[in-house]
């Protein structure tokens, strides 16, 4: 009789204890590791490859057909992602985004700042920057925000692609640490230039600012994280856009940690997260050596407790977790 080693026990219990933390559950395996997960029209969700040799794959994928409908599935270990197309890129692909309201979409990537513009199987170039980027995204169809990973802001009208960036440092950020940037929607009905900004630090630092004035700080906290990222390489934060004032956080360890930003004043502020998934470093505790470490999450876009994320491992999970006293929102 074999022995059932403490890791296989945890991943078991952490099994038996989804039944009631979890909506839904999806657990699913990639070929190769991703570290970006983007909603496309029509549900679909693109994935790229990050590695540094040549031949990365980025796959446009058809979701579980549990996501296009309004019932409650529960657990649900079935491998049905299905891929609709895809391509590769002679380069990692740190970040990619959909230009809004077309088939065009954006990536950039090591080893330098540039941007590619894809369109099925076209390339073509884009815009440079002397410093690396930390994530960008499309506040209209002619405007795009930037984030260095030094800590800056830019501004860019796609309308002028030679024209001067505008920049703007990210409020109260401290020296020495890599940044990353999420946006969000703003009050229904309000206008794009009402859209929050959210910006994380490998030291777990969140600023929080909006696109009319990005040298202003609405709130600066402080994330408990269990130890700073040394590299800051997967770090990735989003808000939720079917859930007023939700982020969420990824890229230290094993978990995903969802934060409420009401209340958020200042600065200073320790916050604690709302609810903390821990299925991908649970659910490798049973191959030895390290642990997985996520790679990147996302929101969907209609389900508002709905989250996808990723692992080092090639792990990807579809989760809804449950708010306190059953209320899904």
């Amino acid at each position: 009789m074999e022995a059932v080693g403490a890791g296989e026990e945890e991943a078991d219990e952490w099994l038996l204890q989804s039944l009631r933390l979890y909506g839904d559950l999806h657990t699913f395996e990639l070929q190769a590791p991703t570290r970006l997960i983007e909603w496309a029209r029509g549900n679909r969700v693109c994935v790229a490859g990050y590695g540094q040799s040549g031949g990365n794959e980025i796959l446009q994928l058809l979701p579980p057909p549990s996501l296009q409908v309004k019932e409650t599935q529960g657990l649900c270990p079935e491998r049905d992602f299905k891929v609709e197309c895809g391509g590769f890129s002679n380069r990692p692909v740190y970040s990619l985004k959909y230009v809004p309201d077309t088939s065009l979409l954006v990536t950039s990537g090591p080893p330098d700042s540039s941007l590619q513009v894809w369109q099925v199987s076209a390339e073509d170039s884009a815009s440079r920057s002397s410093e690396e980027l930390g994530g960008l995204a499309f506040l209209d169809p002619d405007t795009l925000l930037l984030c260095s990973a030094e800590g800056r802001l830019f501004l860019a009208d796609l309308r002028q692609p030679r024209g001067p960036l505008e920049a703007a440092s990210i409020p109260w950020a401290p020296c020495g640490e890599r940044w990353c940037m999420g946006v969000g929607h703003g009050p229904p009905g309000s206008d794009l230039t009402s859209q929050p900004i959210v910006c994380l630090s490998s030291g777990g630092h969140l600023t929080l600012t909006d696109v009319r004035k990005t040298s202003e700080s609405l709130a600066t906290v402080k994330c408990r994280v269990p130890s700073a990222s040394s590299s800051g390489e997967f770090l990735c934060v989003s808000w939720a856009p079917a859930l007023e004032s939700c982020l969420a956080v990824s890229g230290f360890d094993g978990t995903v940690r969802v934060f409420d930003t009401w209340g958020w004043e200042g600065s200073g502020l320790e916050v604690e997260p709302i609810f903390v998934h821990r299925g991908h470093a649970l659910g490798g505790c049973n191959g030895g050596g390290d642990l997985p470490l996520v790679t990147t999450h996302t929101w969907h876009p209609q389900k508002a407790r709905t989250l996808l994320s990723a692992a080092s491992d090639g792990s990807l999970h579809v989760w809804d977790w449950v708010q306190p006293g059953g209320d899904r929102g």
